[in-house]
């Protein structure tokens, strides 16, 4: 349903027109400026509260199986005491999570800051040498890990930091009714023993029935490292405490107006921070219910939706283009449905009207990063505006400056965004150089640098503009430019490449490369994308690569990709 109205007409009342500054001023009556209430202690206390508040409800629904909040917060005790008993870790120790969604991903979470360790996540799609990054990186002691990935990881241990790792299968929290639910054969697959040095089942972890010891962690200790890339080519990690990840999630929760009764669908992957917050830790804060999948797939989400009642779903553009486009999905009960939300990407004009006539709904854009603990800004619910940020979400102070002197531009002008709010990370982990380059201090306060260009209209609203940075995003996935052409130049055959955003009508955006090759080698485009996918992640690996006798250069000999990608654009417009 839409947005009510903050302030009905009563019966026979003529009311005269309202602004859209009148209108804001209202809405912000209802829901204060400033988050002035987030809780004095860790992002673990959240699910301690909703347990002992509502024991017996679902917290998690894993496609016919559920899980109580009690049965949660068990999960979570034990294996915290796993880690604390078993596998030594102490206070500030980091702990990866490398897992598609499943609930044993929440409950490893919770798992880990009961602990008062420190959550890693890490992309499940990634390949073996881009997780030793991270285990390097974050230093990283033990790993709870999905079956089918314990291969990408078991060499780890030993020869990197990593000492234990702790394998879960998802067939084991579906249960034996799949509910008359497409499951696929992947999904299904059961725990098999664990054989490799330092490994352990998660039904072995469990078993043991380990108690964890007095949980220290407050809000300024060291929660979460998140990692994202950058112009570098390798990815940083975020340095978040658990103040800056609990007043991201309570801001959330506070602005979509959820409650104890809401009902979520989680298909957005727990290892991002969109989901991670949006879909399990906001929805547990609340004491809602989550329905959570492993993967997309649109038949299963409808089906899941109707069954449920769900009545939030955080969607990227392309995943709602796909959904809509099922057969019979006008037949399918939706009602439950009262928010739809997202970004990232241009949403289809027929798509927005198409939801607004057949289920009054509004698509509510926002705008969040990994080193914002994802949630930034957001589009008012009573009047959201297509194809734009949104206004400052509760604390946050986001201006659009020149970027050479970071004086505030005026209304219309495009500039820089910067940030400042209770949720914007301390730094980068272990990186002053790049923490020297994001930050800088304005007007006594220090604003996170985004990268991204944009301009604000007469009524506050922020519009996206461009990237500062080489980012492209592919199907809500971030990639990196300079990390992608870091692989291809390993390549004997490359001589030098180029990686550029291609628009895409699926997936808004995807990866182009352009190279030249060394004489004497004959590889073509078609090789040269097999041997991407082998030797990058999927979601990073060029769709459409080009080989071309030379590249531009700009003045100091620099490959000149702005060229490249304004020629791109123009071929594609």
């Amino acid at each position: 349903m839409a947005f009510a109205h903050p302030h009905p007409t009563p019966a026979g009342v003529v009311e005269r027109p309202v602004t859209p500054l009148q209108l804001a001023a209202r809405y912000r009556k209802l829901q204060p400026t400033w988050v002035e209430h987030v809780p004095e202690a860790s992002a673990f206390n959240p699910l301690a509260v909703s347990a002992q508040r509502y024991p017996n409800k679902t917290a998690v629904q894993f496609y016919n199986a559920s899980y109580t909040y009690a049965q949660l917060l068990q999960d979570a005790e034990r294996l915290a005491g796993y880690l604390q008993q078993h596998c030594g870790v102490e206070r500030g120790d980091r702990v990866v999570v490398f897992s598609q969604n499943c609930p044993q991903f929440i409950a490893a979470y919770f798992a880990i800051l009961r602990a008062d360790a420190v959550f890693v996540p890490a992309n499940a799609m990634l390949l073996q040498d881009e997780l030793e990054h991270i285990v390097n990186d974050s230093g990283a002691v033990v790993a709870f890990v999905a079956q089918e990935l314990a291969g990408q990881v078991a060499p780890l241990v030993g020869r990197t930091s990593l000492r234990r790792v702790i394998v879960h299968a998802y067939g084991d929290a579906l249960g034996d009714d799949d509910g008359g639910l497409k499951i696929p054969d992947w999904l299904r697959q059961r725990g098999e023993p664990v054989s490799f040095p330092g490994g352990t089942a998660w039904t072995e972890a469990l078993a043991a029935k380990c108690q964890p010891g007095v949980h220290f962690a407050g809000p300024d200790d060291l929660c979460m490292l998140p990692y994202t890339s950058g112009t570098t080519g390798k990815p940083k990690a975020c340095v978040h405490t658990h103040r800056n990840v609990t007043t991201a999630f309570v801001g959330t929760g506070l602005w979509r107006l959820t409650n104890a009764s809401s009902v979520y669908l989680s298909v957005a992957p727990l290892f991002h921070l969109l989901g991670m917050q949006t879909n399990a830790n906001a929805p547990i804060f609340y004491g809602g219910t989550i329905v959570l999948m492993a993967r997309w797939d649109r038949e299963t989400a409808a089906e899941l939706i109707e069954r449920h009642g769900v009545t939030y779903w955080a969607a990227l553009p392309a995943m709602l283009v796909d959904f809509f486009a099922q057969p019979g999905i006008e037949q399918r009960d939706l009602s439950s449905l009262s928010t739809l939300g997202g970004g990232g990407a241009a949403m289809p004009i027929n798509l927005i009207n198409m939801l607004k006539e057949r289920y009054g709904l509004d698509y509510i854009e926002g705008y969040g990063l990994t080193e914002t603990a994802a949630f930034l800004c957001l589009n008012p619910y009573f009047k959201p505006k297509r194809g734009c940020l949104g206004i400052p979400g509760f604390g946050v102070d986001m201006r659009v400056v020149d970027p050479e002197t970071f004086q505030e531009l005026p209304q219309g002008e495009v500039g820089e965004i910067v940030v400042h709010g209770a949720q914007v990370m301390l730094g980068y982990w272990n990186n002053p150089k790049a923490n020297a380059e994001s930050f800088v201090v304005i007007d006594g306060k220090r604003f996170f640098r985004t990268g991204d260009l944009a301009s604000i209209d007469e009524e506050g609203y922020f519009f996206i503009r461009d990237r500062l940075k080489r980012m492209i995003n592919a199907a809500g996935f971030k990639v990196w430019p300079a990390e992608v052409e870091a692989i291809l130049g390993s390549h004997p055959a490359i001589l030098e490449a180029c990686v550029i955003a291609s628009p895409d009508e699926h997936r808004g955006e995807t990866v182009k490369a352009l190279v030249t090759l060394r004489s004497g080698h004959g590889e073509t485009h078609e090789t040269l994308l097999a041997w991407c996918r082998e030797n990058m992640a999927t979601y990073k690996a060029p769709r459409i690569c080009q080989i071309v006798d030379s590249l531009p250069k700009n003045a100091t000999g620099k490959i000149n990709w702005r060229e490249l990608q304004e020629q791109e654009r123009a071929v594609q417009a």
